[in-house]
């Protein structure tokens, strides 16, 4: 193993130059998208912009709590319908200029035109107007009277407009920027080879009352798609950190200079129902397919123990999560409901006194481990559900989440989500004809109120009445991380959160 893992990074490497001491690889398993905030969804790709290349006007701290930080400070016009930011004047874009309230404003105002197609554009509709008194304010004016700092704000890294801004909204995915990004975060651009690595390093400039330079030389971020690869690479000690499935964490940890490393995600797995089937237009009919759902054994079998059964999309370590009643796993109950609605049991499946079979296919991404979907597969046929395994590979079944006409029965698939809720919003919104993680349309008027309160706390409950989803389970992340690597904490914010405190010690000799 330990050769595959060599012959892995010297292919990466290339006719590189050496990385000089203080050199980090971490595995991604694809590249990034992009690195312009204003575009990507990329997960990764998020986290490198606002904890490595950029800053965002306020960061969270471990108790997921808004700070300062391009932003010093804040305050609120008695009714909470103005935020005026007073931004901080020591943080400098890697070509020298300062960071201004023209920054923020072009970033925002981009951000909105529907042409740039911003995945969170939904998260700023209630700004209705955004000022700069001066070179070091901003003013945001809302439709509605704001509870907090939006979440929005401590994820959408601020760009430099005096390279970006004569880019028209529609071209900035063509961009030049996009591949030789000038940012102001903690860490530079270096390089990009497409579909193998990004290069940053530490920025002298990065200011003291920010933390300063990081502890690190350079940040490698190496695409490694395969889940062995990526293994062979931790084992070999070429990466210092890399994402790894749940069956790999004994064998990690069985290394001596490995350890394992899992946190809570902003990530919810479920059964998404094209509520537009008649089939599945009935809420009764949902709950009994739930009740036959052995989700624990989900989270054992498929997750090694590494996550916990989903009542809702929330996480339950999320501060503002629900606690929701939970559909038992009851194979009796679900039976008993299925009789109860004409579905009654035969020799050959579950059927209606009309002859129509209670069966449905099941699309979901396309993979060699279709573990999941077995277990799915399996505990429905326990009650006499017919399930059909269609997998796609994920431009596909993206396409086919999408695609206003729905040509789906069913989904399985992940959601990641932010820490304001916006997601709920994308989700549930009747309105909302497209978007990137809408998939049933899903119509509730009492959703929808909630939805325009900010009350996410009803949505949750709302949702979990109604099951539009069955919710299977919240995934815990799971790192492999070289002991060698001090510093590193994962939690809701993400992988990278604390990247700038990340340290190496040199390798034995």
């Amino acid at each position: 193993m330990r050769g595959f893992g060599l012959f892995l990074l010297a292919g990466l490497a290339g006719c590189a130059p050496a990385m000089p001491p203080g050199t980090v690889f971490y595995a991604s398993g694809a590249d990034l998208q992009s690195i312009n905030p204003l575009l990507t969804i990329h997960p990764l790709a998020r986290q490198v912009q606002r904890h490595v290349l950029f800053t965002t006007l306020v960061r969270y701290d471990t108790l997921l709590r808004a700070q300062p930080y391009l932003a010093a400070g804040w305050t609120w016009s008695p009714d909470r319908r103005v935020l005026t930011l007073a931004l901080r004047g020591d943080v400098r874009w890697h070509d020298g200029a300062t960071t201004s309230a023209r920054d923020v404003a072009y970033t925002l105002r981009t951000a909105q035109a529907p042409r740039t197609a911003y995945p969170r554009a939904g998260d700023l509709a209630c700004i209705r107007g955004v000022e700069t008194p001066d070179a070091q304010t901003v003013r945001l004016t809302f439709c509605r009277p704001q509870r907090d700092v939006p979440d929005v704000l401590a994820d959408l890294a601020i760009l430099p407009a005096h390279l970006l801004d004569r880019v028209p909204p529609e071209s900035l995915r063509t961009a030049a920027f996009n591949e030789r990004p000038v940012g102001n975060g903690p860490f530079r651009f270096v390089a990009h080879e497409p579909n193998r690595r990004w290069v940053f390093e530490a920025s002298a400039e990065f200011p003291a009352a920010l933390g300063g330079p990081p502890a690190l030389r350079r940040l490698v971020i190496v695409v490694v798609d395969e889940p062995t690869t990526k293994l062979a690479g931790l084992t070999s000690g070429e990466l210092h950190v890399a994402g790894i499935q749940p069956m790999h964490a004994a064998v990690v940890r069985s290394v001596p200079g490995l350890t394992v490393v899992d946190y809570p995600m902003l990530l919810a797995h479920g059964l998404f129902w094209n509520l537009r089937r008649p089939l599945f237009a009935d809420a009764r009919l949902r709950r009994a397919l739930t009740q036959a759902l052995d989700r624990r054994q989900m989270v054992a079998a498929y997750l090694y123990g590494f996550g916990t059964v989903a009542d809702g999309p929330v996480p339950p370590t999320h501060p503002d999560a629900v606690r929701l009643p939970a559909v038992p796993f009851d194979r009796a109950a679900s039976r008993a409901l299925l009789d109860s609605l004409g579905w009654r049991a035969s020799a050959d499946g579950v059927r209606r006194r009309d002859g129509a079979e209670l069966a449905f296919t099941l699309t979901t991404v396309g993979s060699a481990d279709n573990v999941l979907e077995q277990l799915i597969q399996a505990d429905l046929a326990a009650v006499g559900v017919r399930v059909r395994i269609r997998q796609l590979e994920l431009g596909a079944f993206l396409a086919a989440a999408q695609n206003p006409a729905r040509e789906y029965d069913a989904l399985v698939t992940g959601i990641p989500g932010d820490l304001g809720l916006g997601y709920l919003r994308a989700l549930f919104d009747s309105r909302r004809r497209e978007g990137p993680q809408q998939y049933a349309q899903y119509a509730n008027p009492a959703v929808d109120a909630a939805l325009d309160a900010g009350d996410f706390a009803a949505v949750q409950r709302l949702v979990a009445a109604d099951l539009p989803v069955t919710w299977l389970y919240h995934a815990r992340g799971v790192q492999g991380v070289s002991r060698r690597l001090h510093g590193v904490r994962m939690d809701l914010r993400g992988e990278l959160a604390t990247v700038r405190q990340w340290h190496l010690e040199a390798a034995a000799r």
